[in-house]
């Protein structure tokens, strides 16, 4: 069975591979759609901009259409559709934008962005046969548009967010719950940011050890955080931060943090939604008391440290990558210290083959919040509180190859359907 099963698959390779036949000429604009996100319905625009021909690998398309997002001060999202010619259309580029509000739906915002794809389309499909069959035509505009781009902002750029969420899982010897609330204000513009937040987290699993002892972990936090941002020029931005925690995890009765700090972009910041290379470096004060003494003989204490942080994120035609490095330590004790790496990438190598990566790692020398007592077994492997430790890891790799047909334009949506378990057959 194996053996005809890999003859059987060698011959459907050698029958899909492709001719010379597979490119007639008069071809529609082949088009590569780069997007990520919950903006990024390929079936949606695949059907709704049919007018030109689907790849699904970048070297093989005449347009390259990279879909990047970025927050808006009111909490919604700035599109930024950057169109790349390749081939017929090397060097013919464009780049368009598309805002959605925040409270516009998932719908709403495809249904703008298909129109911005389809604008920057045309360009390239006047070019092709599909050019003589093309009309343009102009919306009306939204009545009361001019007034309400003059009108006043009642707000004065401030957006507010509450939101209250539950979790709730289990079977029959376990159960548990989690319940998170926040609120968030921000005031976004072009020469400030400033963002406020507050936080509340309870969470409770019950385990049943046998019929009649069970075992209870409960972990509750308590955050709110403050950022001011003042812009100093197409490069530069200062601001300050301040934070208050309260973490039966962390052994933090009360943990207050408070400090300057200073950003330098190697780019320009209206460059940010394509590429940014920042160094910020932070001065922080620390005032924290403790549930418990920690192993320090501490139930209380102040400390000052300083960071410095660098940060790399790239969205390009190839790919994207994200790169950061961040060090810090107490001023009075630089033996107290943290260094944190991240890094994440999803880069096309060559012609399909894909690498997406990402791993975090960090050597921990400042926990200072850590109780001068062991961990029961139980709060140990529920994660209850807190263990002292020297580095933290977390990495995921994988690299794929995609090789076959070069057009992906057929929308089939026949058995998307899951009903989220898995089925099993004896």
């Amino acid at each position: 069975m194996f053996r005809v099963t890999t003859a059987a698959l060698f011959l459907a390779l050698l029958l899909a591979a492709p001719s010379a036949a597979q490119q007639p000429a008069g071809e529609p604009v082949k088009v590569f759609l780069d997007c990520n996100g919950f903006h990024c319905d390929q079936d949606y625009y695949r059907t709704e901009i049919a007018w030109v021909g689907y790849v699904r690998d970048r070297q093989d398309a005449d347009v390259h259409v990279l879909i990047t997002r970025q927050q808006t001060g009111s909490g919604g999202g700035e599109h930024t559709v950057a169109f790349l010619g390749q081939r017929r259309f090397q060097g013919v580029n464009q780049t368009l934008r598309h805002t959605a509000g925040p409270a516009e739906t998932a719908d709403v915002v495809r249904r703008g962005l298909a129109e911005v794809i389809k604008v920057g389309l045309l360009r390239y499909a006047s070019e092709t046969p599909a050019g003589a069959r093309l009309r343009v035509s102009l919306a009306p505009a939204a009545e009361g548009s001019a007034r309400a781009a003059e009108a006043r902002d009642p707000w004065d750029h401030w957006t507010f967010r509450v939101g209250v969420r539950g979790f709730f899982n289990g079977e029959s010897s376990y159960r548990s719950r989690d319940l998170n609330s926040s609120i968030s204000a921000n005031r976004v513009t072009a020469q400030w940011k400033t963002r406020l937040s507050v936080n509340a987290n309870n969470s409770r699993s019950e385990f049943d050890l046998t019929d009649t002892t069970s075992f209870v972990s409960q972990r509750e936090s308590y955050s709110s955080s403050a950022l001011v941002v003042r812009s100093l020029g197409p490069n530069w931005s200062a601001g300050a931060r301040a934070s208050a925690l309260r973490s039966t995890y962390n052994n933090y009765d009360r943990l207050l943090r408070a400090g300057p700090a200073v950003e330098f972009n190697v780019f320009p910041y209206a460059e940010s939604n394509r590429r940014q290379l920042t160094f910020q470096y932070a001065l922080s004060g620390i005032s924290a008391d403790y549930d418990e003494r920690t192993r320090l003989g501490k139930l209380a204490e102040t400390r000052a440290e300083h960071s410095l942080t660098t940060a790399l994120d790239l969205k390009q035609r190839w790919g994207s990558v994200g790169l950061s490095a961040e060090g810090a330590h107490l001023l009075d004790d630089p033996a107290r210290n943290r260094l944190v790496l991240f890094g994440n990438a999803d880069v096309r190598l060559f012609k399909g083959f894909t690498l997406n990566f990402y791993a975090s790692g960090s050597r921990v020398r400042d926990q200072l919040s850590i109780r001068d007592r062991p961990g029961t077994p139980e709060e140990i492997l529920t994660r209850e509180i807190e263990q002292l430790t020297a580095f933290r890891y977390f990495a995921s790799v994988g690299l794929s190859y995609t090789f076959g047909s070069i057009y992906n334009s057929v929308v089939n949506p026949r058995f998307g359907g899951t009903s989220g378990g898995v089925v099993f057959f004896n």
